[in-house]
């Protein structure tokens, strides 16, 4: 059950929602991992859905709900035997328990979530003790029918410390037929408690081919994009490639790399040109995009000195040429793994401080051609 009419934490601006996703791709291990427990008949009543934002876990969590909801318990029959295992986890969108897990109105599911402040008319920081305790009621009411009953944690790792000991009295002693869903993108800032008494699912980042696939789906725009590069610069996350695509993230992260090859002189021209394009009002989005491809930029130039050769596949056409001459050994690639961490600091800090952006950021630009390697 969830109030779909409310802003959902989870939701991505331009992508279908989680329980809207009817494929996931490029998770195949994980897929076949829950349905050999699934189908051994050892079903864990916790699942931690792990891995970097945006590569899919919500999704799987999604799908695992509907599948558990929709799929009756395998009883053996003493003529006929036991029917074949499931060999994925899909659902007929016209399925009953789909149509009502659409339509946020499944009694036997609960999404566990940051709820929405009425006063402030915003979501709260985190997941409070008040949203576990109404797993309560859920569990009560829906044990009616005993049937299975599914909880989707989104995400865990928002929970508070009240909370997290209110949802681990549950993993500890857990309902009959109850499943818990627990997605997390840093499970090590869970407790240790509620890593043990689960088990884990692990989703890794998408491939190109993948990444090209999970997008077409999604419906994004791909005309103008590089699927490629998309998949390079979000690091493996659907999530990521999303907000790149839609902010025309790949023409920015050119843009950089060319200011980036200017160097050791540097294009004051370009730098105030770049600079000025992130700064005023309405333009906040842009400039922590901006902010994310530097950081992203530095640690790709860093580690081309490390490692011998430049990152692969390209995320600008000029990036391979541009990393190489500025970081061809792993001195250099010492140098700026230290200025990033060193303006990466100070540009946080700075827009903590809402220091004009501008002038942020001319400054960065300007302490990376003093810093360079010669």
């Amino acid at each position: 059950m969830s109030d779909t009419s409310l802003p959902e934490p989870d939701r991505i601006d331009g992508a279908p929602h989680p329980r809207e996703t009817g494929q996931l791709f490029g998770q195949d291990a994980a897929q076949a991992d829950f349905l050999q427990a699934y189908a051994s008949d050892r079903l864990h009543h916790g699942w931690l859905i792990t891995g970097p934002r945006g590569v899919g876990k919500a999704t799987l969590a999604w799908q695992i709900a509907r599948f558990l909801l929709a799929t009756p318990p395998v009883e053996t029959d003493g003529l006929f035997g036991a029917p074949p295992p499931p060999t994925d986890l899909a659902i007929d969108p016209e399925h009953p328990v789909a149509r009502r897990v659409m339509a946020g109105s499944e009694a036997g599911l609960f999404v566990l979530r940051r709820p929405f402040d009425e006063k402030a008319k915003r979501l709260k920081a985190q997941i409070t003790v008040d949203e576990v305790r109404k797993l309560k009621g859920f569990f009560a009411l829906s044990s009616a029918d005993g049937g299975r009953r599914v909880v989707i944690v989104d995400a865990a790792d928002e929970m508070n410390v009240n909370a997290a000991n209110a949802l681990l009295k549950l993993l500890e002693e857990p309902p009959e037929r109850a499943t818990l869903l627990l997605v997390s993108h840093q499970p090590s800032r869970l407790l240790p408690t509620i890593r043990s008494r689960c088990r884990e699912l692990r989703l890794v980042p998408l491939a190109p081919d993948d990444m090209e696939r999970a997008l077409t789906a999604a419906e994004c725009d791909l005309t103008d994009a590089d699927p490629k590069a998309l998949s390079a610069l979000s690091g493996g996350s659907v999530g990521e490639a999303v907000r790149l695509a839609r902010q025309d993230g790949l023409k920015l992260y050119a843009d950089l790399v060319k200011l980036l090859s200017s160097l050791p002189d540097l294009s004051r021209p370009h730098a105030i040109a770049l600079a000025e394009s992130a700064a005023g009002r309405g333009k906040e989005d842009r400039l922590d995009l901006l902010l994310t491809l530097l950081d992203r930029a530095l640690a790709r130039l860093a580690r081309t000195g490390a490692i011998g050769q430049p990152p692969s596949p390209a995320g600008a056409a000029q990036e391979t040429e541009t990393f190489q001459r500025l970081c061809p050994s792993p001195h250099a690639a010492r140098v700026w793994a230290q200025l990033a961490q060193q303006e990466g600091d100070r540009l946080r800090h700075g827009r903590a401080v809402n220091v004009e952006a501008a002038s942020l950021l001319l400054a960065s630009f300007l302490a990376l051609r003093d810093g360079c390697p010669r």
